[in-house]
């Protein structure tokens, strides 16, 4: 799909909307870095609406999703929305403020970021990371045949995890610069390398063998891990960034 459909796209949302699109970005496979041929758009946004409307009782709709047309999947969230989830340290929302994929951003949308980076809290991070990679690997855990794409979804949270236990930073959303920045063993760092290269090329990477070296760094990383993340101090957002900021971005100040 060609950056000016996604733009107009953008634009028509916008119009018939009537709203202020603050951020867009590629989310999911995209902007991890490991897309296939076949991969869905996953274009993501953060918006305002003018300021009077947020003054009633009965609040607006803080969500906008859009029907899924061809391979576009377009949705955002009202900034009241994102400040919430924000303030609860939303990793996917973080991952969406880090997008190495940018359709819009407005001045306002880099503040954001740097509030979000600067007052995540790691351990809700880390809990959120390691939790989607227990999920994950219960889907391929003990099989002798697995989706292979499924070692991906596991090896992905659980490197993020391992980037929060051990690093003061949230990490960032490409999958190719987490690895990078863990230590890993050299066969699990080579097949992770192989996975993302086949993930690339390949429309549908199918099932394999289970694979030996995956399985077993996987389920004695995710104890290691469990551990790890609950030695993690817990921290607070604090609010008042946030509210600072939302009525700056509506020109509320």
């Amino acid at each position: 799909m060609l950056v000016d459909q996604i733009m107009q796209s953008l634009e028509t949302v916008a119009r018939e909307e009537g709203v202020r699109i603050l951020y867009a970005c590629e989310s999911g496979s995209r902007a991890w870095g490991f897309a296939s041929a076949d991969s869905d758009y996953d274009v993501r946004f953060l918006y305002a609406r003018p300021a009077r409307e947020y003054l009633r009782l009965t609040p607006p709709p803080d969500t906008l999703e859009q029907p899924i047309l061809g391979d576009l999947d377009l949705a955002g969230w009202d900034i009241f929305k994102a400040c919430r989830l924000l303030r609860k340290s939303n990793p996917p929302l973080l991952e969406w403020l880090g997008s190495p994929i940018l359709y819009r951003e407005e001045p306002a949308a880099a503040r954001l970021r740097e509030i979000g980076r600067g007052h995540f809290s790691r351990r809700a991070g880390a809990e959120h990371y390691l939790s989607m990679a227990n999920m994950n690997h219960r889907s391929c855990v003990g099989l002798a045949r697995v989706v292979r794409k499924k070692y991906l979804y596991v090896l992905r949270p659980l490197t993020c995890a391992r980037w929060l236990a051990e690093r003061e930073t949230f990490p960032p959303t490409a999958f190719e610069e987490v690895l990078a920045g863990v230590d890993l063993p050299a066969d699990v760092r080579a097949e992770a390398a192989r996975l993302v290269a086949d993930k690339k090329v390949n429309r549908e990477m199918g099932e394999g063998p289970a694979n030996p070296v995956l399985q077993e760094y996987l389920e004695q990383e995710l104890k290691r891990l469990t551990a790890a993340v609950r030695g993690i101090p817990p921290s607070r957002f604090p609010e008042q960034p946030l509210n600072d900021w939302i009525a700056e971005a509506l020109g509320a100040e």
